[in-house]
């Protein structure tokens, strides 16, 4: 048992992420402050908590100016995805924003060639071309959810975006503080995002002592803890094969969305045959990726 979790201590740690995750849409639909605010605050929480860690742990943070600045950056984006994933949930529901987000498998097969300066994979593009089946038969079986769908894709492609560069930044940088930077440049993001789009209230930035604690678990846990554990296991695992786990996401908070939601969660069958189409991508990466594995092992051995 020792030796499986040592062998597969990476994977593990990813799918203990993903099940985390899986509590992000359950508490976006249980806050009640504006998705602006749920942002700000689930980055401002995060930053908070890795200071607080770094800190205690008397470790530094300090980089370079440009690697900083490259860091804020990538976390504007990072901030951009979960702004849209929240609106997402606000104007649709747990299951469709989540599936739907499983498209950002598709998106990293298209970008991870171009960063990374490999070939296209023809199975990873298959499975991508599997999810945009999935997905047709969602956006046709619940089009009354159709905005939260198409705000639920463009979160998906940022997603595949940053967690493509967060691939490349892991080789020289260490997580937490690739993470750090990231949230303090989704702060920034999302404040001007805020200030120039929105009309802002002192309201929106007042949540209620229930939705404080909901923040704070989702600042803390599912976004500090998680996020740097995800970029982490970058160091071993490819976007691709991350983004492809983390289609298990849906799963988890499909299950967790009709335990707290219920028949708000009700689907059509063509939902459930689309997500079923979808999470079968996860499978199929998983099996080819161990046969790969397996098979490079034994020519290294030979």
């Amino acid at each position: 048992m020792l030796n499986f979790i040592r062998a597969y201590r990476y994977q593990i740690a990813l799918h203990i992420t993903v099940f985390v995750w899986g509590f992000t849409g359950i508490l976006g639909k249980l806050i009640e402050v504006p998705y602006y605010s749920i942002v700000w605050y689930r980055m401002l929480i995060a930053a908070f908590g890795l200071l607080v860690y770094a800190f205690i742990t008397k470790t530094t943070l300090r980089i370079g100016f440009k690697k900083m600045a490259l860091f804020i950056l990538v976390g504007f984006i990072v901030g951009a995805h979960w702004s849209t994933f929240f609106q997402a949930l606000k104007v649709s529901n747990v299951s469709v924003v989540l599936t739907t987000l499983a498209s950002a498998s598709l998106f990293v097969a298209l970008l991870e060639p171009l960063f990374f300066k490999r070939k296209i994979i023809l199975y990873e593009l298959l499975f991508g071309l599997a999810v945009i089946i999935g997905l047709s038969l969602i956006f046709n079986f619940e089009s009354q959810y159709s905005l939260g769908i198409i705000l639920a894709l463009c979160s998906a492609f940022l997603a595949a975006l940053f967690s493509t560069i967060n691939g490349l930044l892991i080789r020289n940088d260490k997580a937490r503080v690739i993470t750090f930077y990231e949230m303090i440049g989704g702060v920034l993001g999302i404040s001007i995002y805020t200030l120039v789009n929105e009309n802002p209230t002192i309201a929106d930035f007042s949540p209620e002592l229930l939705d404080v604690f909901y923040l704070l678990v989702l600042g803390v846990i599912c976004t500090a803890v998680a996020f740097v554990v995800s970029v982490q296991v970058m160091k071993e695992l490819s976007p691709f094969t991350v983004s492809i786990s983390i289609n298990m996401e849906p799963i988890y908070a499909i299950i967790l969305a009709l335990i707290f939601f219920g028949d708000s969660e009700q689907m059509t069958p063509g939902f459930y045959l689309g997500a079923l189409i979808i999470f079968s991508t996860v499978i199929g990466n998983a099996v080819l990726k161990s046969i790969q594995k397996r098979k490079k092992r034994k020519a290294e051995t030979t």
